[in-house]
């Protein structure tokens, strides 16, 4: 499990975010449970679970891992996973693990 932080000015449409950046980078509809995550499988995630954390600033991801998967589908899976935080984040690839080592300093 992951927790991500949202860029000012994110954090407003955070629920509407998360779940239009599954449908845009997913292609696919999230299932909903009763407690606010949302839900997909896709290529190499056997499991993919988002929702909101403490206070709408922060996005709580968890993933399940196909371990068959082959390397094509590893790298387009990884490709729009990356594209669905920036999306729903506001920040890049670098930018999140900048923040990252930040936290672990």
């Amino acid at each position: 499990m992951q927790e991500y932080q949202i860029k000012r000015g994110y954090t407003k449409d955070l629920a509407e975010s998360m779940v239009q950046g599954l449908r845009d980078q997913f292609g696919t509809e999230p299932v909903t449970s009763e407690n606010g995550h949302y839900t997909v499988t896709y290529g190499a995630l056997q499991r993919l679970e988002v929702w909101s954390g403490a206070g709408g600033k922060t996005l709580i991801v968890d993933t399940e891992a196909d371990k068959d998967a082959d390397d094509e589908t590893i790298i387009d899976t990884n490709r729009r996973f990356r594209n669905y935080l920036q999306q729903v984040t506001g920040y890049t690839a670098k930018e999140r693990a900048k923040k990252a080592k930040k936290l672990t300093e």
